[in-house]
């Protein structure tokens, strides 16, 4: 009576992410420039909040970076405070 045709239920598509990396590491860039929004516009969402590093890959020291800059682009009024129009 061993049943040989028994199926398991597996997801593979959970297996094949794709790695999250630092990208500033990756094209090694030291600085991240307050003044140029267009870049800055990828780490934030449509709400104008910053995207966590758990979504963005980045590492901790470029997260830093990457927040110090955002908030340095919003004072300069060259990223708004509230994300109506940002995307």
């Amino acid at each position: 009576m061993a049943r040989t045709d028994i199926k398991y239920l597996n997801n593979n598509a959970v297996d094949k992410r794709p790695k999250k990396y630092c990208r500033f590491k990756k094209m090694r860039i030291e600085y991240i420039d307050y003044k140029d929004g267009e870049f800055l516009k990828k780490f934030i969402n449509e709400q104008g909040k910053l995207l966590p590093r758990r979504i963005t890959g980045n590492s901790l020291k470029f997260q830093r970076k990457v927040s110090v800059a955002v908030k340095k682009a919003r004072q300069m009024s060259i990223l708004p405070y509230l994300g109506d129009l940002l995307k």
